[in-house]
């Protein structure tokens, strides 16, 4: 059984096609990954998957339940509790439908129903606060009006994971997350008993996580079996062969051409059929041409041996201190990686570098000749109502490195073409916006660039692209970014904000160690916490039964055997299909009394043995 049957589904906007002829399914139980370049169509095939948006053809079979977490959630009620509340309907249904059953003595049913119950459990608010903490979302009694976006996001990332839908349709799922709740997602989504449809620029996560990749390229949905590596090389060989076919249909063309312009009119019956395979291979759809991506941040500037120098930094709010004692420096082809949990203060120490915000205590010495350029969380170094023209200046020429260079030249170099020149920046999708604002950051000809989460929003080759382009770059590069991919091949060292202290390493794999034997170091301490708190056992006084425990060692096993026996009573009366239908016998009491004298039970066996143990010594 299939929980997804995509079927040659079409969309267009104008004349504009994006999707041509979609075809794929999801199993039951297949953690399927999309990939595809900005605007290649995934996210309107989400749209058109989850029904926000109806396809011009094709159809859409999704025969089981399914929850969606969209790039923008919409969040109902007015507190984080009202908000998940939707997401445990299915709970509530289940329960419903197991006293439905008992009433209409559909007996089967109901053990089905109850076998379901023990495995879900029968109160789920212990798992809401637990969802909901495991993905550092607020409070459940918090205001949704004063959540931040990031906030509002985890909260709908909990709803959607404690639906226990069929299939779960993720759209960047790790927008927003630190990278110990990223991992964290990973272990979940493996093991999620249901279906998962993904959408990610984390590599990590889809290769860890995904059994199958679908790539939307040119309109259609392609598949490739296994993991996001497997997807890289088949893919990589299928554009071999592809590239191979078109230059023989090129050739192919340009033969046949070549007869056709020396021949006279057609004359036979085989001239007319080679004029008509011309005409058929002029009409096939050509390849479409590989979207070439390179980007230099590079400036003239001779730099020193240093750009950046910070000392004893500190951060604090109120009565909260977020870190103390910050020092480190960035030097020339530097790119240091800033990692943390969320509300650590990333991006507060990234303003305090900036010099838009002042800390309390410490320095920051920046060489006279810094120049910053800033990519921050939010894109906001564009201005709505300006076009994509009039954010790189409103000119026809720009200056890239000391050569003059078209203007429309230089934005298709960020996959701006030339009908996109005059359209308004709130019109941009996410990725549009960061590539818009790193077109920007080119220009200004920085030597130190702050990078807040730009990975966001970029599609795979975006990110290879920026990746190569830091690689290069001669100045410092800070970034904050929960993208562990990134960071382990842009950056040069790391610094890690844990237990309200800067520390410095060389590379994440000693962040990953050192967060390892804290873990271990704080195991251990409550261990011996534990044990120097545990009441000592006092030293025997006398071996040997007293006249009271003889009496009741004796008296143990009768009371085992008569409670035995009572609930082999209660168990024959539950057994009874008729007992449910019965009014006059509460099946719920009897299910209590019984689970009570299992548990007396319990205790009077470990009391025997007790006794047995004391008397034999």
């Amino acid at each position: 059984m299939h929980a997804l049957v995509v079927q040659d589904i079409e969309k267009s906007y104008g004349d504009r096609q994006i999707l041509r002829g979609c075809d794929f399914f999801v199993g039951t139980q297949e953690r399927v990954g999309i990939v595809g370049a900005n605007g290649a169509g995934k996210s309107t095939l989400l749209r058109i998957i989850s029904g926000l948006e109806e396809p011009n053809h094709g159809r859409i079979h999704l025969p089981v339940s399914v929850a969606i977490l969209d790039q923008n959630p919409r969040l109902s009620g007015s507190t984080v509790r009202e908000a998940v509340a939707e997401s445990s309907k299915w709970h509530q249904e289940l329960v419903n439908a197991y006293h439905e059953a008992i009433a209409d003595e559909r007996w089967d049913e109901m053990a089905t129903l109850q076998d379901r119950l023990d495995i879900v459990g029968w109160d789920l608010s212990h798992n809401i606060e637990a969802m909901l903490q495991r993905v550092q979302a607020p409070s459940v009694d918090a205001s949704l009006e004063t959540l931040s976006g990031g906030e509002k996001r985890r909260v709908a990332l909990a709803r959607t994971l404690l639906s226990n839908a069929d299939l779960l349709i993720l759209d960047e799922p790790t927008n927003h997350l630190d990278t110990e709740t990223i991992e964290w997602l990973e272990s979940f989504l493996m093991g999620y008993r249901g279906a998962v449809l993904l959408v990610t620029h984390d590599r990590y996560l889809l290769e860890k996580v995904a059994t199958r990749i679908i790539e939307v390229e040119d309109g259609l949905c392609v598949s490739y079996d296994g993991s996001y590596g497997d997807y890289l090389v088949a893919s990589a060989e299928r554009q071999a062969r592809l590239q191979q076919a078109e230059e023989r249909r090129l050739k192919l063309i340009s033969q046949e051409a070549a007869w056709a312009a020396r021949s006279p009119a057609a004359r036979s019956t085989k001239q007319k059929a080679r004029l008509q395979r011309l005409d058929e291979l002029q009409n096939q759809r050509a390849l479409p041409k590989e979207r070439a991506i390179s980007w230099s941040f590079e400036t003239d500037d001779r730099f020193g041996s240093t750009l950046l120098e910070v000392e004893d930094l500190s951060i604090a709010f109120g009565d909260r201190t977020l870190f103390t004692g910050g020092t480190f420096t960035v030097s020339p082809k530097e790119r240091v990686g800033i990692v943390g949990r969320n509300g650590s203060g990333k991006s507060t120490l990234l303003k305090m570098l900036l010099g838009t915000l002042q800390s309390p205590t410490g320095k920051i010495h920046r060489q006279s000749r810094l120049q910053i350029g800033l990519l921050d969380q939010h894109r906001t170094g564009l201005k709505p109502d300006d076009s994509v023209y009039e954010s790189v200046g409103g000119v026809d020429f720009v200056d890239v490195h000391g050569k003059r260079v078209h203007v429309t030249g230089f934005l298709s170099k960020f996959l701006f073409d030339r009908t996109m020149l005059d359209q308004k920046v709130s019109l941009l999708s996410g990725g549009e916006r960061a590539r818009l604002l790193m077109a920007k950051l080119l220009l200004q000809g920085s030597n130190l660039l702050l990078l807040d989460e730009p990975t966001n929003d970029l599609d795979l080759l975006t990110l290879r692209a920026l990746e190569e382009a830091l690689l290069e770059f001669g100045g410092g590069v800070i970034v904050v970014t929960h993208d562990r991919a990134f960071l382990d091949r842009v950056c040069t060292k790391i610094v890690s904000i844990e237990e309200e202290q800067l520390v410095l390493y060389a590379d994440r794999s000693q962040v990953l160690r050192a967060a390892q034997n804290r873990r271990q170091a704080e195991l251990e301490r409550l261990q011996l916490e534990q044990e120097r708190v545990a009441p000592k056992p006092e030293p025997k006084k006398r071996v040997g039964l007293s006249y009271h425990e003889k009496k009741e060692l004796e008296n143990l096993p009768d009371k085992i055997d008569e409670w035995e026996t009572v609930v082999g009573q209660i168990d024959e009366i539950l057994g009874d299909p008729n007992t449910y239908s019965d009014k006059s016998i509460d099946v719920v009491a009897l299910q209590q009394q019984k689970e009570g004298l299992e548990a007396q039970i319990e205790l009077a066996l470990e009391r025997w043995e007790a006794l047995s143990e004391k008397a034999d010594g």
